[in-house]
């Protein structure tokens, strides 16, 4: 009796060892990592030695583990994406099916950007092994432009507001060509002859009367003409806002409202000499030097630059961007005690009779302004702008240092 005890006392050790081992075998078959195989977006791979480019703005990122993936833990606080210039946080949808997660932004990504794809710690595998946080740099397809413009002219062989509803009708556009623009990019340009090339936009008050303002284009000005003097873009001249280059400077003349309800006009205005300050013009901030460059003749004359001249109603303050950077500002909070500027509320366009109201590409004022003797259309020798103009974009918005140098930068030639 005692052996048979015995006997079945050993079976049982037996199958207790035997469990055991099974169980041992089933934790020895789980990984004890947990990586990342691959990272796509679309057909490109975010997961090389190199950081990828000319990724899709309108990509998923699909990432498959080495293991299956605990659904509980890819969340938005582990799955984070950002634009690196401003470090905005895109908004994602994160779905988990075995060892893949697709990330897809909500809204899309923003073009001719970088973006960095964060994963932490916190994601773990489904047999409980945390992922060792990683990130991953791209940068997606195409060209930035900051949201919120009120209207932008392409130029792609017409004159059509690709944002809003300021086409330029077919009996407004004169003696104006399209050729080939600063990139492959940004096809087309209009092309203006400096003698006679107009285009007009009506309603043209819509740009003005604002808090804030914004004006941003690609020119390539053909320094043959009027000794480099031309008259690029204009709104009633400065009645509204006018921006010319001559040979050496260039600026933008405004017009801008006053606490009492009139208004008065100043220039945001760029000569590259760097001088600025006490015993100068009032108000100047800031003036870039170019003369290491050859002053600003050698930057802007027969080349394609990116100009944005913006006012902020909040701060009061004015600026001009050459290529992405700063080149003027000023303030007319620095205004001498008791000048009428101290109380400037935004800009305004001064109605006056003999001063039309259509923007126009390519002249001081649209062909119905008559108020200007310096400035007639229907003479061929007052300044019409010769050389190529692209991308015009208009906001009532205030851009930021940051997002200007994207712009510049992702849509260059």
């Amino acid at each position: 009796m005692k052996h048979t005890i015995k006997y079945f006392a050993m079976l049982a050790c037996l199958a207790g060892l035997a469990v055991f081992y099974s169980c041992s075998d089933d934790d020895d078959d789980a990984p004890t990592t947990f990586t990342i195989a691959s990272l796509m977006a679309d057909s490109k791979d975010l997961n090389g030695a190199t950081s990828a480019t000319e990724v899709p703005v309108d990509a998923d990122l699909t990432a498959t583990f080495n293991t299956d993936v605990d659904a509980s833990t890819a969340t938005s606080s582990n799955i984070m994406l950002k634009r690196t210039f401003d470090n905005a946080t895109v908004d994602l949808d994160i779905d988990v099916s075995d060892k893949t997660i697709t990330i897809t932004p909500v809204d899309g990504m923003s073009g001719g950007v970088q973006y960095i794809l964060s994963v932490g710690a916190g994601l773990k595998s489904t047999s409980g092994v945390a992922f060792t946080a990683a990130e991953r740099s791209f940068t997606t397809a195409g060209t930035f432009a900051p949201e919120g413009a009120l209207a932008h002219w392409m130029f792609e062989n017409n004159g059509d507001d690709v944002i809003g509803n300021h086409d330029a009708a077919a009996t407004d556009i004169i003696d104006v060509t399209y050729t080939a623009g600063r990139n492959a990019n940004a096809g087309m340009a209009a092309t203006f002859n400096g003698t006679t090339s107009i285009m007009e936009i009506t309603n043209g008050t819509d740009f003005t009367n604002t808090k804030d303002f914004a004006l941003s284009l690609w020119v390539k000005p053909d320094s043959s003409a009027h000794h480099g003097g031309n008259f690029v873009v204009g709104l009633g001249g400065l009645n509204g806002f006018q921006f010319e280059l001559n040979k050496n400077d260039g600026k933008l003349a405004a017009q801008y409202e006053l606490a009492d309800g009139s208004t008065a006009s100043e220039d945001t205005w760029i000569d590259g000499r760097g001088i600025y300050g006490e015993g100068q013009w009032p108000g100047y901030t800031y003036s870039k030097d170019y003369t290491s460059q050859g002053g600003f003749a050698a930057v802007v004359q027969q080349k394609w630059t990116h100009f944005v001249f913006m006012y902020n109603g909040t701060t009061k303050v004015g600026s001009a961007y050459i290529n992405g950077e700063l080149a003027k500002s000023f303030d007319f909070n620095k205004w001498p005690a008791g000048e009428a500027k101290l109380g400037v509320k935004g800009m305004k366009f001064k109605v006056q009779e003999g001063v039309g109201q259509n923007l126009a590409f390519g002249f001081l004022a649209d062909r119905s302004s008559t108020a200007f003797d310096y400035a007639v259309y229907s003479n061929p020798n007052h300044n019409h702008f010769k050389g190529q103009l692209d991308d015009v974009r208009i906001y009532h918005k205030v851009l930021t240092d940051k997002e200007i140098e994207v712009m510049y930068n992702s849509e260059k030639p």
